[in-house]
């Protein structure tokens, strides 16, 4: 199991999520991720918020980024 952590990048600012959480894979962790952004979106929506550049730097507990999810990724359109 590794631990990753799903620290929110809003443009320049870094806002690091201290607990993380233990996955077995790296795609284990991206769904994960995906949900949380799912339900995100949906509270900003509903707050009738811009939807901005926000993103998940999925990152290893070294810190090294093991991969970017970019919410607005996640709204389908058609």
């Amino acid at each position: 199991m590794t631990h990753y952590y799903f620290n929110i990048r809003r443009h320049d600012v870094l806002d690091r999520d201290l607990e993380g959480a233990e996955f077995a894979t790296f795609e284990e962790a991206y769904e994960e991720a995906s949900q949380a952004a799912r339900e995100m979106l949906a509270e900003k929506v509903l707050a009738n918020h811009v939807i901005d550049g926000s993103c998940f730097e999925i990152t290893t507990e070294d810190g090294a980024v093991a991969g970017e999810l970019a919410f607005r990724s996640l709204i389908r359109f058609t």
